[in-house]
C-alpha cells in the first residue's frame, strides 16, 4: 500500500478527515503552491480571475456591468426549428423562375446533396412582396411580418459548418458542431448577469410537439455554473411546474426547511473549495423559493387585454400557442430577464421547418402558427418602448436547396451554405439587407457571415466584446466564438 492508498481503497481517509485526492489537493499552500503561484501570477492568470470574482456580485445571477455601452438589455430569440427556406421567405431569387425545371448547372456539382436526390430548380412557392417604406421583398409565408420590413436588417449571406439537423442546431446555439459548450445565451448570463434575481437569467420555451432532436445540449451551460443554463418552460398548461409545495407546508415551514438545507450545504463546501455544481445546486434552490412568489405572475398572460391577446392570435388556432410563448417572452423581458429561446417546431421532419415532402405544405403550416404572433410580438415591443431595449433575432440552423428533392417533388433538402437570418430592435438598422447569396440562392457569395460572425454580433449589441468575453476551462480561456468571429457592422444602428 501507498502512503495515499491504491487502487483498491481509493477513498481512504486519514485521521484528519481528508482523503488523499483532499491531501494533495492542499499541498498546493506549500513551497510548489508558492513557486505555482508566481508562474500564474506572471501570466496575468489572477488578473482574469479577480474580474470574474468581481463580476458576480451579491450573487452568481446579478446584473454586472458591460463592456462597453449598448442599448440591448434583452435577446429573444425566435428559433425556426428545422430550417426554413431561405428563396422561400426572405432571399427572393426571380433566376429561379427563369431555369425552373432545369438541372443544377455542372459547376455547381461540389453542393452536398446529403445523399439525397437532386432534382430541378425551383422557384418559390409563394409569392415576395414589398413591404414598408424600405420596400424590401418577403414571401406571402410572412405577410404580417412584412409589415414591420422597416425594422428589419435581413442578413441572406449565412452559412454554417453542418447539413445535419442535430450538429447544426448546437452549432447554432453554442457555435460548435459537437456538445458539452456552454449556449449563447449561457454565455449571455454568465457576461451580463439578469436584472431580475426573482427569474431565471435565460428561459428557453420548446413546441408542444418537442424539442430540437440534440435536446438539452442546445441551452445547456457546459462547462460554467449551472446557474447560467435555460430553465425550460412549458408550451401549454402552467408553463412552470412544481411551483406550489403541498397545502400543509406554509411558506415559513418552507423557508425554515431550505435555511437548514443551505446551511449543511455551505458547511460541506467550506471544507471542499471550487465545488461549482454544489454552489450552483444551492442558489437554484434559492431562485425557486423567489420564484414561488413572482413567477405565477410573470407567465399569466390572463392578465393582459382582449386587445393584446387577439393580436397574438391567442385563443384561435393555429396561432394559440406561439402567439403564447410570445406574449409570455415580451413579459419576461419587461421584467428583467436576459435571454428567451422560442423554438418554432419539434420532433422531426414535417412537425418541424424541415420540408423534405413539400414546401408548401410544411412552410404555410408553420408560416401561419408564427406569422401573427411574431408580428404582434415586434409591434408590442414597439408600443411599450422595450424594443429600443430588446433585440430580436429569427432564424434556424441552416437554409434549404433552390432545387427540388427530385422529378415533381415539392420539397427542398438542406442548404448549410447560404441562408438568411433577421435582426430587430436595439442597435439594429432597420430596412436594411447585408450579404447576398449567388443568383440561384445556393452559397453565400458577398460579405459571407458564419455563425461566429452570428453570435460575435448579439454579443456586441447586448453590449459584450466576444474576444473578452471568456471562462477559464482545462487549461485555455474558452469563449464562444473561439477563433473566429466577427462583428457584422454592416447592420449596427
Amino acid at each position: 500500500m501507498t502512503l495515499f492508498g491504491d487502487d483498491n481503497y481509493p477513498r481512504r481517509q486519514f485521521p484528519c478527515g481528508r482523503t488523499r485526492r483532499e491531501c494533495v489537493w492542499d499541498m498546493g499552500i506549500g513551497f510548489a503552491g508558492l513557486a505555482l503561484t508566481s508562474l500564474l501570477d506572471s501570466d496575468s492568470f489572477f488578473v482574469d480571475k479577480v474580474g470574474a470574482a468581481e463580476k458576480s456580485g451579491s450573487g452568481p445571477l446579478a446584473a454586472v456591468a458591460r463592456h462597453f455601452p449598448a442599448r440591448a438589455k434583452a435577446c429573444i430569440f425566435l428559433t425556426m426549428n428545422g430550417a426554413p427556406s431561405q428563396v422561400d421567405t426572405f432571399d427572393h431569387k426571380p433566376e429561379l423562375t427563369k431555369y425552373a425545371g432545369k438541372q443544377l448547372p455542372a459547376d455547381r456539382e461540389y453542393i452536398n446533396s446529403g445523399g439525397r436526390k437532386v432534382g430541378y430548380l425551383t422557384p418559390e412557392w409563394r409569392p415576395f412582396r414589398r413591404g414598408g417604406e424600405s420596400g424590401q421583398l418577403i414571401s406571402d409565408y410572412f405577410p404580417n411580418v412584412r409589415k414591420h420590413a422597416d425594422k428589419l436588417a435581413i442578413v441572406n449571406s449565412c452559412h454554417t459548418d453542418s447539413h445535419a439537423h442535430g450538429s447544426a442546431l448546437v452549432a447554432v446555439n453554442t457555435g460548435k458542431t459537437f456538445i458539452g459548450r456552454p449556449s449563447l445565451g449561457a454565455w449571455c448570463v454568465y457576461g451580463l448577469g439578469t436584472e431580475n434575481q426573482s427569474l431565471p437569467g435565460y428561459v428557453v420555451m420548446l413546441d408542444k410537439r418537442g424539442g430540437p432532436i440534440s435536446g438539452q445540449p442546445n441551452w445547456s451551460s457546459g462547462f460554467m455554473p449551472s446557474t447560467v443554463s435555460g430553465t425550460l418552460f412549458r408550451p401549454t398548461g402552467d408553463p412552470i411546474l412544481n411551483l406550489r409545495g403541498p397545502a400543509h407546508v406554509t411558506r415559513e415551514i418552507q423557508r425554515e426547511q431550505l435555511d437548514l438545507l443551505q446551511q449543511l450545504n455551505e458547511q460541506h463546501l467550506g471544507t471542499r473549495k471550487g465545488g461549482t455544481d454544489l454552489a450552483a445546486r444551492i442558489e437554484s434552490y434559492e431562485l425557486a423559493w423567489r420564484m414561488q412568489s413572482e413567477a405565477p405572475e410573470a407567465v399569466d398572460v390572463a392578465k393582459e387585454t382582449k386587445q393584446t391577446l387577439d393580436s397574438y392570435g391567442i385563443g384561435k388556432e393555429p396561432t394559440n400557442e406561439y402567439g403564447r410563448n410570445c406574449l409570455v417572452a415580451r413579459r419576461l423581458v419587461e421584467r428583467g430577464v436576459r435571454f428567451v429561446q422560442l423554438y418554432s417546431g419539434g420532433g422531426h421532419l414535417e412537425d418541424t421547418w424541415d420540408a423534405h415532402e413539400s414546401i408548401e405544405k410544411n412552410h404555410g403550416k408553420h408560416g401561419a402558427e408564427v406569422d401573427q404572433p411574431i408580428a404582434a410580438l415586434l409591434t408590442d415591443l414597439e408600443e411599450r418602448g422595450l424594443l429600443d431595449s430588446t433585440l430580436v433575432v429569427w432564424g434556424g440552423e441552416f437554409g434549404r436547396m433552390p432545387f427540388s428533392e427530385g422529378k415533381d417533388a415539392p420539397g427542398r433538402n438542406h442548404n448549410p451554405y447560404g441562408f438568411s437570418m433577421w435582426f430587430a430592435g436595439a442597435g439594429v438598422k432597420g430596412g436594411i439587407r447585408y450579404g447576398e447569396t449567388d443568383e440561384l440562392g445556393f452559397q453565400a457569395t458577398t460579405n459571407p457571415v458564419h455563425l461566429h460572425d452570428i453570435h460575435a454580433t448579439i454579443l456586441h449589441l447586448m453590449g459584450l466584446d466576444h474576444e473578452r468575453l471568456t471562462y477559464f476551462h482545462q487549461g485555455r480561456h474558452e469563449s464562444l466564438t473561439d477563433v473566429g468571429g466577427r462583428v457584422v457592422s454592416g447592420i449596427l444602428a
